[in-house]
């Protein structure tokens, strides 16, 4: 949890699939069926429900789970998303997984209708929003449910978990500003998609925002409770750039491109991720200065420095990429930043193309075009043309991984009703050589290392482990291409 095209020919991965006469989903004109991809990119994201599982729940192999959950603080938090192989919810990370699939919705709504996916994605957006309404109250925010140590020493189901299902809460005397800045943004974001199909859901979310938004100005300050497993080293005034930037975006209201202006702190950056918003918003505000809005022209240069940073071509490149060509951060849940910046070269090549605009760095200038081959090579890395020649998404493509570190995904369905102590559960599932019984369908794992070698081990959670965000933020870029690739 939080923390060039490759050598390998698309033609060598298509002999492979033919080879194996299974798993093989290359498109005709050489690139990936993109359409399938999101399809299971989405079931993913029903993996991790957590709560009462409705009746088109598409996971076979999962069940009902945590229906108790606030039960001891007097407070009803069922339901939300566990954000990786564990059994807690993270509220920092939830709310950013709604707030990019959000994205993803308004931008790309009609690719992704002709995909038969909309209603999919507007179902995962609501699954999260339906639980922060219940954990939202003025100046209060129950931010997790569960203990991470106490899970982290059991390796079971989340069907059978036994382990504390502890309450944290933010409000007036313990601040979070980060995590009621981005449950605000996420609120905001999704009033916007449902606005034409549920209006009166739609009115709750943005007054919940508002609230929200309020409360993470008012009461300044870090959250330190998720840490160390969702720590905010970017600070909060990313966050509430952020909120703000959506709030306007749902309300139109001056006051919160007045605090875009006047009170927003922004600054240049190389990432987008769960902890650091600005290269987001510098997308997001880009779009108002290419409408006429002067003001925000120090946004349209940031978001032209993230790309400058990212674009191997550019004279500022700064990001590191594997020797195939994969954009490499961090270890542990690496492919995050492979699909933000394909998010954010996406949207932003989006506008470009549709404002006749260009980045430029240096002496180098980049149209839209480039923009969008750099997040199609992107992509591409992580559904197989790679130098491993393998996905890096369960149940898609050549080689997929067969080992994520998941709970669920580990434990055989037929062993659900055994009782087992949280020691002998690592003895059973944990540490069993053989791949896992359930298929983790869609999940983007955290991918290989700087050197492109991958690990398919389940304990090794750096290699195999995957996260909400990390589809979400694939979620736009796979509607993208695959609504190019069959037009």
């Amino acid at each position: 949890m939080g923390f060039s095209a490759g050598t390998t020919s698309v033609a060598a991965v298509v002999v492979s699939c033919l080879v194996l006469f299974q798993g093989c989903l290359v498109a005709v004109d050489g690139h990936f069926n993109y359409r399938d991809a999101l399809t299971k990119s989405l079931i993913f994201l029903e993996a991790q429900r957590s709560g009462k599982l409705p009746p088109n729940h598409r996971p076979p192999w999962r069940g009902d789970s945590a229906l108790d959950d606030g039960k001891d603080a007097n407070v009803h938090l069922v339901g939300g998303y566990y954000d990786a192989g564990d059994n807690v919810k993270y509220g920092l990370p939830m709310a950013f997984t709604v707030t990019t699939l959000a994205w993803a919705a308004i931008s790309y709504s009609s690719e992704l209708r002709a995909t038969g996916e909309l209603e999919n994605v507007h179902s995962a957006i609501r699954w999260g929003t339906d639980y922060f309404l219940k954990a939202t109250r003025k100046n209060k925010l129950y931010v997790q449910v569960g203990d991470p140590v106490k899970d982290h020493e059991c390796w079971v189901r989340p069907e059978k978990m036994k382990t504390p299902r502890t309450v944290l809460k933010i409000d007036q005397n313990t601040p979070g500003t980060e995590i009621a800045a981005e449950t605000a943004a996420a609120m905001a974001a999704s009033a916007i998609v449902f606005r034409k199909t549920d209006r009166a859901y739609s009115r709750r979310l943005l007054n919940k925002a508002k609230l929200l938004f309020q409360f993470a100005k008012t009461y300044k300050g870090t959250y330190d409770g998720e840490c160390p497993f969702y720590c905010s080293y970017s600070g909060y005034n990313d966050e509430l750039l952020w909120a703000a930037t959506w709030l306007h975006m749902a309300t139109h209201r001056p006051q919160y491109m007045q605090y875009v202006k006047e009170e927003g702190i922004s600054a240049n950056v190389a990432e987008f991720s769960w902890d650091l918003k600005y290269a987001g918003v510098q997308v997001l505000l880009s779009k108002f200065f290419f409408q006429g809005n002067q003001a925000l022209q120090k946004y349209k240069n940031q978001a032209d420095s993230f790309i400058c940073s990212v674009l191997p071509e550019s004279p500022y490149h700064q990001v590191f990429l594997t020797p195939g060509g994969m954009i490499h951060l961090r270890d542990g849940a690496n492919t995050q930043y492979v699909t933000g910046t394909a998010l954010l070269f996406t949207a932003y090549g989006d506008l470009l193309r549709k404002f006749n605009q260009k980045v430029f760095c240096g002496d180098k200038q980049f149209d839209s075009t480039q923009l969008m081959n750099f997040a199609r090579q992107q992509m591409d890395y992580l559904l197989g043309n790679n130098p491993q020649g393998r996905s890096y998404m369960a149940g898609f493509g050549n080689n997929p991984p067969k080992n994520p570190h998941h709970r669920g995904a580990s434990v055989p369905v037929e062993d659900a009703n055994k009782e087992v102590s949280c020691p002998m559960s690592f003895v059973n599932w944990y540490n069993k050589l053989s791949d896992n019984p359930n298929e983790l369908t869609g999940a983007i794992v955290g991918g290989p290392d700087k050197q492109d070698n991958f690990i398919d081990k389940r304990s090794d959670s750096v290699y195999t482990e995957p996260c909400t965000y990390i589809n979400s933020m694939a979620v736009g870029p796979l509607a993208k291409l695959a609504s190019t690739a069959t037009s």
